[in-house]
């Protein structure tokens, strides 16, 4: 990237934390809008730090989705182990490694059902969900596992509810896609519960899938896409935002005692506690010029929303948490067309967690939190794990 000061390529730090990122980010961003970083494959591509231009490469058509190389030292991208159906069904409907007319087409078939109107007509499900959740997490006495015992099973709840999958197929879903199960499986499940909506298509995603003008590849591949996305982030922020909360009583006492506070404060935990230190790489397709700077054609970026997140650039005092700050605008749940389709949803699920927690139990304390020291990432995609966090009341 032109118009950057040199560097050697860095790797990317692993000394952070969701609340206390790697300060290494901070000084590369203090440094320079990009710097050098070094992939699995061996290039050398940019990591974006600063809010502006990650912003400009995020909406920017010129960038590629592909290919999807990681950077070094978090662990490439392995090749799926699955028959040659569902390789075909990746590269077909596979929206984070789509571009173009493809990409949009894919968008398309799912994003009425994630709309700001359909998700509102999802309110009084998702409060049940988190009310039976929050029920069954209090019968294990005063003390929980704020992670296994309330987030994740909320945010898989949520998903089984909206993509329509059979409450008979409920826990079988949870062991493949909460718990982990060979890739063959995801992709079996997910034929089971398409061939199960073609015979009767519900007022669901797997509904509006089958009913599209989709090819049977590419509708499952989206449909494992969505299976496999977007819970766990829903799961972190849930997590992150009470760990955030319980460290600052000040921030704490403001929301309990104005509940109706939650939605917006909730933009600010998404910015304070950002899950991704970078996104999936874009590569240039031609030589782009973006704020005085050129990425040549061929050169992959990874945007770190961690980082831009955190630039004093965009955010006053961006080292602390203000639930009264409007923090719209950051970039937690990404930019542009690649922008998270589930956002909405996501929004309305973790606004509900956190309100019927904090409301139910004014004693609530944390225990432990593994997310406060530092650990591996989640993902090749360098993100950060919501880990364990026990809790009493």
């Amino acid at each position: 990237m032109s118009g950057c000061p040199r560097h050697h390529p860095i790797t990317i730090p692993t000394d952070g934390t969701p609340l206390a990122p790697s300060p290494t980010l901070a000084e590369l961003r203090e440094d320079s809008a990009a710097v050098p970083l070094l992939y699995e494959d061996g290039t050398t591509g940019w990591l974006v730090t600063r809010y502006d231009l990650a912003r400009s490469v995020l909406e920017d058509p010129r960038f590629s989705q592909l290919p999807q190389r990681m950077p070094a030292g978090d662990g490439s991208v392995a090749e799926l182990d699955v028959d040659s159906d569902a390789r075909a069904a990746r590269q077909a409907g596979n929206l984070l490694a789509l571009d173009g007319d493809q990409h949009s087409k894919i968008r398309r078939a799912i994003t009425s059902r994630f709309s700001v109107r359909a998700v509102r007509a999802e309110r009084e499900a998702v409060t049940a969900i988190v009310s039976q959740q929050l029920t069954s997490m209090l019968a294990l006495g005063n003390r929980a596992d704020l992670l296994a015992d309330y987030a994740e099973p909320i945010s898989a709840a949520v998903h089984r509810h909206v993509l329509g999958i059979p409450e008979d197929l409920a826990s079988e879903f949870d062991r493949i896609f909460v718990h982990g199960a060979p890739d063959q499986d995801a992709f079996d499940f997910t034929r089971t519960v398409l061939s199960r909506a073609e015979t009767e298509p519900g007022d669901d995603v797997l509904g509006d899938l089958v009913r599209s003008a989709l090819s049977p590849a590419e509708r499952e591949g989206v449909a494992h896409v969505l299976m496999t996305s977007g819970r766990d982030s829903v799961a972190y922020l849930i997590v992150t935002s009470v760990v955030a909360l319980l460290g600052h009583p000040d921030q704490l006492g403001r929301l309990r005692a104005d509940p109706s506070l939650l939605a917006p404060a909730l933009e600010e935990f998404q910015r304070f506690g950002t899950m991704f230190v970078s996104l999936f790489p874009r590569t240039a397709l031609e030589d782009v010029q973006l704020e005085g700077m050129i990425v040549r054609a061929g050169e992959s970026v990874s945007v770190s929303p961690v980082a831009a997140n955190r630039d004093p650039r965009r955010f006053s005092y961006p080292d602390i948490l203000d639930t009264a700050r409007d923090s719209f605008g950051h970039l937690g749940f990404g930019h542009g067309i690649h922008g998270c389709v589930g956002q909405q949803l996501a929004r309305l699920e973790v606004t509900e967690a956190l309100t019927q927690l904090l409301s139910a139990l004014p004693s609530l304390a944390l225990v432990s939190a593994e997310q406060l020291r530092p650990g591996a990432f989640a993902h090749p995609v360098p993100i950060y794990a919501a880990g364990s966090a026990i809790v009493s009341w």
